[in-house]
């Protein structure tokens, strides 16, 4: 079930609600799972830069079946819903499915884990390997250390083990 969704957003993006309403419908209804979700854009005070401009919150009863291991059935169910809706690859990022605030919580534990680990490569002057991660999850560390001249950030790694590594500025490539 949907409280409704919102379109307000123009453009190819906003062309593709629709779509992903209908597709989010069918899936939830064939899983049985009780959820029901609203989609409405990201207010532009809470919008990071380059951020998400939608979002998809999911609620019910069966909502912390979405967060296990992580949110990897979250991960799963907006990866699904977004290739089925059609959604350019290029603007998976500029969509995002939460529940319960799983990804905005996410977002500041990985913001802080940047922080140490940087403070730490700063400190000792050796790399930090941090743990796998998914590409939004790398994103996101990458654009907290973006300012952070003293140190850089690198993605090391292929497919599911893909990582980041913190270096100090000052280390050769």
């Amino acid at each position: 079930m949907d409280k409704g969704a919102t379109s307000t957003t123009d453009g190819p993006l906003g062309s593709r609600l629709e779509s992903l309403q209908s597709i989010l419908r069918e899936i939830l209804r064939a899983s049985k799972l009780e959820l029901e979700f609203s989609i409405r854009p990201v207010a532009p005070g809470d919008r990071e830069p380059n951020g998400p401009e939608i979002a998809v919150e999911l609620s019910g009863p069966d909502v912390d079946v979405l967060l296990e291991k992580k949110g990897a059935v979250l991960d799963a169910l907006e990866h699904v819903a977004l290739k089925a809706a059609r959604v350019d690859e290029d603007s998976f990022g500029k969509i995002v499915f939460d529940a319960n605030g799983f990804r905005r919580l996410r977002t500041d534990e990985l913001r802080a884990m940047a922080r140490i680990a940087a403070d730490r490569v700063i400190e000792v002057g050796d790399p930090f390997e941090m743990n796998p991660m998914t590409p939004r999850e790398r994103r996101i560390v990458h654009l907290a250390l973006r300012d952070e001249t003293r140190v850089r950030t690198e993605s090391e790694g292929r497919g599911p083990d893909r990582r980041i590594v913190i270096r100090p500025a000052s280390l050769p490539r």
